[in-house]
């Protein structure tokens, strides 16, 4: 009984982190459906909203200024959502190189990004496509252009971009690196065999078209790509356009903003339910299934193990040896989480981002679960690049 209660939580586990990447690759490999892009300069609109960004929004608009795209095919978008820094006062010194900025009032990302896009669309000469971007993400110079170029295909509705972290940022991001490079390789194959899943805020871009306003308790990146799939267009990723972001606040500032995340993006998939359907979409309902409900609930048959170790080390065998080893795992993270300075050795530093992604998973599945809504934006910055305050 202990061998098949180990083995149902193993291939629970297994599923989303093993059989599902190769399934897909699989996929990917035999049956491509490649993208056909182009050098290709469509207008653009590019929105960023702000909150209390006054230690980085400067820099990030003169990053935007100085991308190589026509002059006359791009412009920038500043929306504060009711700052009370100098994020305007900053955000307003580039109105004479064509900044467009609006000071709103308090009402979270969802409504400074619905404000953004709908000031562009009444200012007229609106751009076909809408790109986003964080206010403290790093675009190397030819990003717009590699993010656009994919719509060259008309099937294109969107296109997720690809956010790294700076590599000077510490020892203790290699559990969080590691799980980026894992994730660019699913959406490079996701891709390849149909549509990445959604994108991520550092950098994505939609045709005005397959826009959607996101709710205020979603996570606005998932739900804006999401509408690409809604809209029966394609959403792929483009590896080559890159954004550059500090690295997320030590854990217990990383913990609150994943249990946010996850919290918004169950909530997201809840109002994407539609798109859970494969008569509607195919292979992209079991990827969607797999990748944003099935890999958040591993922290069930991930503790059923811990659970379940004592027994099965008593009776010996294959099944102790695997649930021994994921308990001994699972300990060593929590210790890391307890000892920053063993997270430079990076074993360790890799349970330890396990260990606190999971407990973020099972607090927002369970306030989920409770109804709870995650409907303020509190972006939270480390202290060397902006003030903690909000996302």
């Amino acid at each position: 009984m202990i061998d098949l209660l180990v083995l149902a939580c193993l291939a629970a586990i297994a599923l989303p982190f093993v059989a599902y990447p190769f399934l897909l690759w699989l996929r990917a490999t035999i049956a491509p459906d490649p993208v056909v892009g182009g050098d290709v300069t469509p207008a653009v609109d590019l929105v960023i909203a702000a909150h209390d960004e006054a230690a980085s929004i400067g820099a990030r608009i003169e990053n935007a200024l100085a991308l190589d795209y026509p002059e006359d095919r791009l412009r920038i978008w500043i929306g504060s959502d009711g700052s009370t820094d100098d994020t305007v006062a900053i955000a307003r010194r580039f109105e004479d190189r064509g900044v467009r900025v609006l000071d709103l009032p308090r009402g979270g990302k969802a409504a400074a990004l619905r404000a953004l896009v709908e000031a562009s669309a009444e200012a007229g000469g609106g751009g076909e496509i809408l790109a986003f971007s964080d206010a403290n993400s790093d675009w190397p110079r030819d990003a717009l252009r590699r993010l656009v170029a994919p719509f060259a295909d008309d099937r294109v509705g969107g296109v997720a971009g690809d956010q790294r972290y700076v590599e000077d940022a510490g020892d203790e991001a290699l559990g969080e690196r590691g799980y980026w490079h894992f994730d660019r390789a699913l959406k490079r194959w996701q891709t390849r065999a149909g549509n990445a899943i959604s994108s991520t805020g550092a950098i994505h871009a939609v045709r005005r078209r397959c826009f959607e306003a996101p709710p205020p308790d979603a996570t606005d990146d998932f739900m804006i790509s999401t509408g690409v799939i809604a809209a029966g267009e394609r959403l792929v990723f483009a590896e080559d356009a890159i954004a550059w972001e500090p690295t997320a606040e030590p854990v217990g500032g990383e913990f609150r903003r994943k249990t946010r995340i996850i919290t918004r993006g169950l909530r997201g998939v809840l109002y994407r339910r539609a798109l859970l359907n494969p008569a509607r979409t195919g292979l992209y309902a079991f990827e969607l299934a797999v990748h944003k409900l099935l890999r958040r609930l591993t922290w069930i048959p991930l503790a059923g193990l811990v659970v379940l170790a004592p027994f099965a080390v008593m009776q010996g065998g294959l099944a102790g040896l695997v649930a021994g080893g994921t308990a001994l795992g699972v300990a060593g993270g929590a210790v890391g989480l307890a000892v920053p300075r063993l997270r430079r050795i990076k074993p360790v530093s890799v349970a330890a981002y396990v260990v606190m992604v999971q407990a973020a998973c099972a607090w927002a599945t369970i306030a989920t679960l409770s109804g709870r809504r995650v409907a303020r934006w509190d972006p939270q910055r480390p202290a060397s690049s902006a003030a903690e305050s909000s996302s």
